[in-house]
């Protein structure tokens, strides 16, 4: 068809529009940097499935957060063990290596009195990312609905905020020491995944304030926010953070984030990516951070660099 003719036909013009959408989308470099396996205490996900369904889904990596948990509570049921996590990875870049990078990551749990430990156990191990999450307000466990007897959702939300400010400036402090100890903060409003599934609501734009406190220290940590589709999958309509704070993020001057599916089973692998990608392109940012080695890497939607 002519430019001539294209000029009669919007319709068409439209429909070749879409179509160039949707080849741009395969084309991308998508890596799925939040996803867990056996090596951690809440799946049971075969990791050599988990590649295979990246690879389906035409992903370029996929990298393995597999959960370290400190907190006392938590400590019993902590499965991970490094060599057999290891073992596992150099396994199936052997298998896989040619067809799809394969990351070694790991989640660590915010925990104040245990961050010492962290420390250490992050010096004494090698990955490729190393991703900081908060999963408590204060001493008590989001995901514990006991924990929430008392307290409704605006204040939950507020503690949990106010928790994830903590957490970020201690990885700013260890910063300011001159180490980048951690590279992204996973699901920045988790809290909201647990007041949907308590009380059926989930407002955490109310908490505007801490959310800014919150984006400017990870800008001013050189720590990267990550976009968590999870939530699409277990009844929410938005993202963890939602579209808001990812243009709030583009607005204090942030140029690339995360994205991570959070999946705990194969078939959940890559699930949401793209329409994460869309929510960074509709606030202006082009480009993906991705870890590898502990070093980030810039990858444009278009598969630049």
């Amino acid at each position: 068809m002519t430019l001539a003719r294209r000029a009669f036909c919007p319709h068409i013009v439209v429909w070749e529009a879409i179509i160039c959408t949707e080849e741009a989308f395969l084309r991308m470099d998508l890596y799925d940097q939040h996803l867990h396996s056996k090596h951690s205490f809440d799946s049971k996900a075969d990791p050599r499935e988990n590649v295979e369904a990246a690879i389906e889904q035409g992903l370029s990596g996929l990298t393995f957060t597999e959960h370290y948990d400190v907190n006392p509570q938590d400590w019993d049921s902590c499965v991970y063990d490094d060599a057999a996590y290891s073992e596992t990875i150099e396994g199936l870049r052997c298998e896989f290596g040619d067809a799809i990078f394969i990351g070694k990551g790991v989640e660590i749990c915010y925990q104040p009195r245990r961050m010492d430990h962290v420390l250490e156990f992050l010096e004494d191990h090698s990955f490729d990312l190393v991703v900081l999450s908060v999963h408590y307000f204060g001493e008590h466990a989001v995901h514990k609905r006991a924990h929430w007897v008392g307290i409704d959702t605006a204040e939950g939300t507020r503690r949990y905020f106010a928790h994830v400010i903590e957490a970020v400036r201690f990885v700013g402090q260890v910063q300011r020491e001159g180490s980048r100890v951690f590279d992204v903060l996973g699901h920045l409003d988790l809290v909201k995944r647990y007041t949907q599934r308590f009380f059926g609501e989930h407002d955490v734009d109310a908490c505007a304030d801490l959310r800014d406190e919150i984006l400017r220290g990870c800008l001013a940590a050189d720590l990267t926010p990550e976009i968590n589709t999870s939530t699409l999958r277990q009844g929410l309509d938005v993202t963890m953070p939602n579209l808001a704070t990812v243009r709030r993020y583009a607005e204090l001057g942030g140029q690339a984030m995360s994205v991570g599916s959070d999946a705990h089973v194969s078939k959940a692998i890559g699930a949401g990516l793209r329409e994460a990608v869309s929510m960074l392109r509709d606030v202006g940012i082009h480009q993906l951070a991705v870890f590898k080695g502990r070093e980030r890497e810039f990858v444009r939607f278009d598969g630049g660099r």
